[in-house]
Order: C-alpha cells, then sequence, then structure tokens
C-alpha cells in the first residue's frame, strides 16, 4: 500500500479539544447556526487528516523542535496544528489565528 492510500488513526488531545468547544461556545452566543457550522467544518477537517496528512504545511515556531508539527487552515481563521507518529495524527491544538501566538497549547 502506497502511503497515499494509507488511513491514519486521528487522536484529538483533550486540551485541543477543549479548545475547539471554547471556539463553539463563544460563537454560539453570537449565533448559533454559525457555531454549529463552525463545529462541523473543524471536525471534517481533522477528519481529511486521515489520508495525506502530510499534505500541509510544517509549523515552524521558535518555541517548538523544528518540523515536530504540521498545520491546516480551517473555516478562514483556524489553525489545526497536529504531529504525525506511527500512523497517528495527534491534533494538538486548535487556533485562532486572530489572537497571540501566547495562548498556543504547544508551550511546554
Amino acid at each position: 500500500m502506497s502511503n497515499e492510500n494509507k488511513k491514519y488513526r486521528i487522536v484529538i488531545a483533550p486540551a485541543a479539544n477543549d479548545r475547539m468547544y471554547e471556539h463553539f461556545e463563544f460563537l454560539a452566543r453570537v449565533s448559533e447556526v454559525a457555531a454549529e457550522k463552525l463545529l462541523d467544518e473543524l471536525v471534517k477537517d481533522m477528519h481529511s487528516l486521515e489520508f495525506m496528512p502530510y499534505r500541509n504545511p510544517v509549523y515552524n515556531r521558535p518555541y517548538l523542535k523544528s518540523g515536530k508539527y504540521r498545520y491546516m487552515m480551517s473555516c478562514g481563521r483556524y489553525r489545526i496544528v497536529y504531529q504525525i507518529e506511527d500512523g497517528i495524527v495527534f491534533v494538538d491544538d486548535i487556533q485562532d489565528c486572530r489572537q497571540s501566538d501566547s495562548n498556543s497549547l504547544l508551550f511546554q
């Protein structure tokens, strides 16, 4: 089986899952319909990482080990940050790109 046909397992870190619901709850105060659409799109995009997760760019920041993470943009302003290990895609953060990097869950 080639890498293009390989299916990766997706694991969402509890903190990233909490972050996703924080974004949902914040938006739901303005529009429940928009919040549901946001949640659906984020989940759909994360599940799309089952196939070809290497298609997205490397996420390099001074506070991260170089080349460890990749990211995908979702819903125009959200960054899904993940790493790939042994056939598993670990989603470690969901960031609102309008916020500072200091809010990242990736600080160690």
